[in-house]
């Protein structure tokens, strides 16, 4: 692979269109921010859980401000890699005409990361797999193909943000969001479909990037920036390089910054939250400065600021470091596992007590089982009732429910499953939760 190919500009669905010239106000790639930034589903992100339940007498992360946090992050190190790049050869934009919006690219990619995940985050992904794993969803196995079945029995965040930016929903503008060919090939991690994915030891197919619907889609995307095809499966591709910078800024904040939320909810005192960043801090006037602060809060917003900055450079290192191995495929690690020993061994530390201490406290446990209920229960009335041929009248109020833009007008079981999970996955939690109540008569609707 090489970067003059990877970075381009083509724009999805308007492929023949030339892009603008140099006196427009915005780049190809800043304009794919903009688009995401004033968009539905992003905005929809603010109600829906990061880790903690929204909303709280605390203030805490959800998804819209850590996409927007990770967008930062990205930028960074987008920036920083061109920087270096720019070091080495002064010549770089000579031969690389884009490389210098790298950080626009990845900053882009970072925004949309999270655009796939539906309601009460990993539960509500575990919620609309088990519906076709143990649920009523097992009676459609036999209408679709096997590979449209493991798109069902394993449903995927990464792989329903490239749906939302490139499926014409009805009613919609049929070239979806229509970002840069370099911008969606930079949020796909795991470039295989569902049948190929999951499997241990290989990063890139450690899930799965794309519905069987969006096969085609990802394909031309693909050959177009001169993605390696993977040698040990042909239907999947490598990892386009910026993915890497993408991964990593994901990486840095969900691992930083949910010990400061942590912090914030009392689940963790400040005494442990020093222990656990210090060590990434690299600063010898830290304690000084921590010292000068009075207020906890403080303390840790600058130890995370300071843990952020160490990870952001270390990994813009590995990545220039190994940028030969990442454009020939030959790359199979994380850049925060490529990271110093000391680092990769501390951050195991970090990520041992977030398990122990904040993935399973009580608040967070019992979000997750009652997302998982919610969510549940929703497929269960709306993907009977739109699937059958003869309606009752029941059916056919649950159906009109659905906003017009998600309906298909194709026949097959596989598109019309996918059209309500487009519908159930975009709700945010306080709209899944209100939904729900409405539907099962715990709460009766008011016209106002």
């Amino acid at each position: 692979m090489n970067w003059k190919q990877l970075i381009s500009a083509k724009r999805w669905g308007y492929e023949h269109r030339e892009t603008h010239d140099h006196l427009d106000a915005r780049s190809e790639f800043q304009r794919d921010y903009d688009r995401l930034i004033f968009s539905s589903p992003f905005r929809r992100l603010q109600n829906k859980t990061q880790v903690f339940p929204l909303p709280g007498a605390v203030f805490v992360h959800n998804r819209l401000t850590h996409s927007l946090e990770v967008a930062s992050v990205g930028r960074s190190l987008g920036r920083l890699f061109y920087t270096l790049m720019k070091k080495e050869n002064p010549n770089i934009d000579e031969e690389v005409p884009y490389l210098q919006e790298v950080g626009n690219i990845v900053s882009a990619a970072c925004l949309s990361h999270d655009l796939g995940n539906p309601a009460f985050g990993h539960s509500g992904e575990a919620a609309i797999s088990s519906f076709f794993i143990e649920g009523k969803g097992m009676q459609y196995k036999d209408r679709v193909s096997a590979s449209q079945w493991a798109d069902l029995t394993h449903f995927e965040g990464n792989a329903n943000a490239l749906r939302i930016l490139t499926h014409p929903f009805n009613g919609k503008d049929d070239k979806g969001f229509a970002l840069t060919y370099s911008t969606l090939a930079s949020i796909v991690k795991y470039p295989c479909e569902a049948k190929d994915g999951h499997v241990k030891g290989k990063l890139h197919r450690k899930k799965y990037g794309f519905f069987e619907s969006e096969k085609e889609s990802f394909a031309r995307i693909a050959d177009e920036l001169g993605l390696l095809r993977d040698p040990e499966n042909p239907n999947g591709y490598l990892r386009h390089p910026l993915v890497y910078l993408v991964e990593a800024a994901d990486d840095i904040c969900y691992n930083i910054i949910d010990l400061e939320d942590a912090h914030h909810l009392k689940i963790l005192s400040y005494e442990e939250v020093e222990d656990l960043l210090m060590p990434l801090c690299g600063d010898e006037k830290l304690r000084t400065r921590l010292d000068s602060l009075h207020d906890k809060a403080s303390r840790v917003e600058l130890l995370r600021a300071k843990a952020i900055n160490t990870l952001i450079n270390g990994c813009a290192e590995v990545f220039i470091r190994h940028q030969e191995e990442i454009l020939q495929g030959k790359f199979h690690r994380s850049l925060m596992d490529a990271l110093d020993a000391d680092i990769v061994n501390h951050m195991k530390t970090i990520s041992k007590i977030s398990v122990a201490k904040i993935y399973n406290a009580p608040a967070v446990v019992q979000i997750e089982i009652a997302g998982y209920k919610v969510m549940n229960s929703l497929l269960e009335e709306f993907i009977p009732a739109y699937l059958k041929q003869d309606k009752t009248v029941f059916d056919k109020k649950l159906v009109a429910m659905i906003p017009e833009q998600f309906h298909t007008s194709n026949e097959d079981t596989y598109s019309k499953i996918r059209a309500v999970l487009d519908f159930v996955s975009g709700m945010t939690d306080v709209y899944a939760v209100d939904l729900y109540r409405k539907i099962k008569g715990i709460e009766i609707a008011t016209l106002s």
